[in-house]
C-alpha cells in the first residue's frame, strides 16, 4: 500500500495493537514482489515516434 493512500489519522494504543502493527508492517516488507527491469528507449521526434509504432504493430497484429 502506497503511503498517499493513507488519508487518516490512526491511533495505537495497547500493547497488542502495538504488536499487531508491527506484525503487518513486518510481513509486509517480506511479501515485497520482485522487480523486474524492463528496457525502454526514449523516442525523440515524430519520425522517430512514427518509426516505433510500425515496430510495434509488426510485431502486435496477427498476421
Amino acid at each position: 500500500m502506497a503511503t498517499s493512500s493513507i488519508t487518516r489519522n490512526f491511533v495505537i494504543s495497547g500493547r497488542e495493537q502495538v504488536e499487531m502493527f508491527i506484525n503487518a508492517i513486518e510481513e509486509s516488507a517480506q511479501n515485497r514482489p520482485e522487480r523486474t527491469p524492463v528496457a525502454a528507449r526514449q523516442i525523440k521526434g515524430e519520425e522517430e515516434l512514427r518509426k516505433f509504432m510500425k515496430e510495434w504493430e509488426e510485431a502486435n497484429t496477427d498476421k
